[in-house]
Order: structure tokens, then sequence, then C-alpha cells
């Protein structure tokens, strides 16, 4: 008789979690908001002005008038392919960036951050952390069961923002896409539903005002305790 062959482990009573809709998520540093071209690209155009930079690793832009820009957004948020947030930074009173949902496959309980445009004034802040766990958090709630994240391989600040927010490296798709007629080789990241209980524990203890000193300084670095829940590291990054 034949040995029967390994398959995956059953997932019992499974059913697909609904697509992003609209719901407005609200932190402690930031509040996130379906993007509208008419209530946002104008304020944003500003934020991201004289910061062509922030465009290189993305298929799109720089946009070099205010209507240039307004037509992308509403062109953009017009594709039920992805699903478009723009963010408020409440500690600086400004709308300073945008992140999507994409590769929305809810048949599969898979979903993908990207998109994930910051303008400088909010890089590297609490709510720039706290954006990306609220979409997280959104995911995983609704019933996803894994939360992807893909960069350009080349692209080594976004490989680091994927390692420190806990996603677990996967690898490198060679010659995955063209754009702006160039090469992409894209890297591959992923948090699943098993990882989520202790990673919220871990944005939890790090967002937390105890967390920050008088200057505003951390006390305790995100990655370190991210660290201990990611099952494999980015080799670029140690």
């Amino acid at each position: 008789m034949k040995e029967p062959r390994p398959l995956g482990f059953a997932v019992p009573n499974w059913q697909a979690p609904p697509r992003p809709s609209g719901d407005i998520l609200d932190g402690r540093y930031v509040r996130l908001e379906p993007l509208n071209a008419e209530a946002h690209a104008a304020l944003l155009f500003r934020a991201y002005q004289d910061a062509d930079w922030v465009w290189d690793y993305m298929p799109y832009g720089p946009f070099h008038s205010a209507a240039q820009y307004h037509r992308w957004v509403r062109e953009t948020v017009a594709n039920p392919d992805h699903f478009f947030y723009v963010i408020f930074d409440k500690t600086k009173g400004r709308f300073a960036g945008v992140a999507s949902y994409l590769r929305i496959a809810p048949e599969a309980g898979s979903i993908e951050v990207g998109n994930i445009n910051f303008a400088p004034v909010l890089q590297g802040t609490p709510a720039a952390t706290e954006a990306m766990f609220l979409m997280m958090q959104w995911a995983f709630e609704a019933g996803y069961r894994r939360y992807e994240w893909k960069c350009d391989a080349l692209n080594a600040p976004s490989r680091r923002a994927a390692q420190r927010l806990g996603f677990s490296y996967e690898g490198v798709f060679r010659q995955a896409l063209v754009y702006k007629g160039r090469n992409r080789d894209t890297a591959w990241f992923a948090v699943i539903d098993k990882d989520w209980p202790a990673l919220r524990s871990a944005f939890d203890v790090w967002l937390s005002p105890g967390n920050f000193d008088d200057a505003g300084q951390q006390r305790e670095r995100l990655s370190d305790m991210t660290q201990l829940v990611r099952v494999a590291s980015d080799p670029k990054q140690g």
C-alpha cells in the first residue's frame, strides 16, 4: 500500500473575511481614513513637495503639479483592486502620507499592505509606526490569515521597516517587475495570524506613552521585541 502523502493542516470552519470597506482606523497618534482626491490631494501634494526622492521606488510619481497629483489620486481610488488610506498625523495636525491594501484575496485569507508613501515629516515617527499597526490590526481582526509586505529588493529602508514591524523574510523574486524602465527584484515578507498576538503585544508596549522619555526618545526598540516573533530574518538586515 502506498504511504500517505503529507497534507496541509486542517482549517476548520474557514470563512473568507470581508474586503476593506472604509472603516476609519483611529489611534493615539494617527487617524486613517479613505483617501479622497477632493479632500486630500492638495494637502498631500504640499506635504511631498521638495522631496522627489520619496517616489524613487514607486511605479508612479514624482508629480510636479497639484493638478497632476489630484488626477492620479482620483483615478487610483476608483480602482477596486486596492484600497487607499490617507494618514492624518494628530501630533502635527496634518495629512502626511498614504498606504493601501492590495492583492486582496479574501478566498485565500491573504492581503498585502503597500503603496506606502510617507512625507518626510511623518517618517521615523511613532505616528508612522502606529499607522502600520492599525492596518495590520484591521486585517487580522477581520479574519485574514496572511499579511504581506513586498518591496524593491534594493529599497533598504523598506526592508528595514518590514523587519522592524515584525514581518518575516520570505525571499527575493528575481526580475519580478519592470517599472520606470528599470528592473525590479522583489523582496517578500509576511506576518501570519499565529504571529499576531505576540506582535500586537509588542506594538502596544512600544506605542504606549511610557515608552518615550520627555524628549520623545524611545526607551525600548520595537525591533528588539519583534525579533522574538519573526521566524526568518532578512539577510540584508541581520
